[in-house]
């Protein structure tokens, strides 16, 4: 529930005493169809994020030593992860956590279990399970930092 806080002096319009009253109200939270749509953008945009910086990129790239390396340089997550984080920053900030947090993780788990999905050996199962649980990990704390700071602003104080 979110929360809002009136004076009794601003409600009965007298001047403010040293000490004014100050009442609670519990507001409603947003409509759930609000949720459903943040959930659903969050999805389309971790899976476009994932086509646009991942999923162009299926070569390896051979060393001149011999090693191996990629598919995916560090730019590409690097890129993907800022792209993500506004989307998450943009959910958790209106309070749509589980939009946020789901939406994300759905979205990573779609995208990384198509792109893979072509591997002859099935191991591909392990690294999307490894992309589901370190996304859902990463976006629950990010949604609550975002939320917390949202709630109570920079400085500690709750804000307006």
């Amino acid at each position: 529930m979110l929360r809002a806080e009136m004076s009794t002096c601003a409600l009965s319009r007298r001047t403010a005493t040293r000490n004014p009253v100050v009442m609670e109200r519990q507001l409603p939270n947003p409509k759930p169809v609000h949720h459903l749509l943040a959930t659903l953008l969050t999805t389309g945009v971790a899976m476009a994020a994932w086509a646009g910086w991942l999923g162009w990129d299926q070569r390896y790239d051979t060393q001149p030593d011999g090693t191996t390396s990629g598919p995916y340089e560090a730019w590409q997550v690097v890129g993907l992860v800022l792209t993500l984080l506004v989307s998450v920053y943009w959910a958790a900030s209106r309070r749509y956590n589980y939009g946020a947090v789901l939406g994300t993780t759905a979205g990573l788990t779609v995208a990384a279990f198509y792109d893979w999905s072509d591997d002859a050996s099935g191991l591909f199962v392990v690294g999307v399970g490894m992309v589901m649980m370190g996304s859902l990990g990463v976006t629950t704390a990010l949604s609550a930092v975002i939320a917390s700071l949202r709630r109570e602003g920079p400085s500690g104080v709750p804000a307006a």
